[in-house]
């Protein structure tokens, strides 16, 4: 298996899988997208909790909080579950920037109503990524994963509802 350099796993991790190394070079792949896109969200989602303001400020410092630690509490399930394929998973900030989809916001203010549908767009852009990444464990007959991936991608559409649900205008179901 030709392997990037950067992505070559040593001799004393090499994990044994019974999928094929192309699959197990996929979905770890794969994963490590979701890793650093988990990362990119929390620190978004922290950023957002720590300089949310106004009349709801109780609320959603609360709500974003809570999300936070529930986007990070994904981290460590996804990386070890590269492990235990035989990948290699990432190592450093670097490589996170190098591998996110979700853009960062360095914004010196943003409403808090923006907060929570950027964070609510965001979310729905990992539950797709999710998605895509079961439909390729499902290629690969990688039921772990999927099963992993199943309980994410129902954790990621509750914050989406619930930053809708914060977001929509009073006495309106628009968004």
């Amino acid at each position: 298996m030709s392997k990037a350099k950067s992505d070559r796993i040593s001799p004393d991790l090499d994990t044994p899988s019974d999928l094929p190394p192309a699959a197990v070079e996929k979905i770890s792949a794969s994963l490590n997208t979701l890793l650093a896109d988990a990362f990119a969200l929390y620190m978004k989602t922290k950023n957002f909790h720590w300089h949310v303001s106004g009349r709801h400020f109780r609320d959603y410092h609360l709500m974003l909080d809570e999300q936070s630690e529930a986007i990070f509490a994904t981290t460590d399930q996804l990386a070890e579950r590269v492990r235990k394929l035989g990948g290699s998973t990432l190592k450093s900030i670097g490589q996170i920037a190098k591998l996110q989809t979700i853009q960062d916001n360095n914004e010196a203010y943003v409403p808090p109503r923006e907060m929570l549908r950027e964070l609510m767009e965001d979310n729905k852009h990992m539950a797709a990524a999710m998605r895509k990444a079961h439909k390729l464990c499902d290629d690969h007959e990688d039921s772990g994963t999927a099963g992993l991936l199943e309980t994410f991608i129902d954790e990621t559409e509750r914050r989406t509802w619930f930053l809708f649900e914060a977001s929509r205008q009073e006495s309106s179901n628009a968004a």
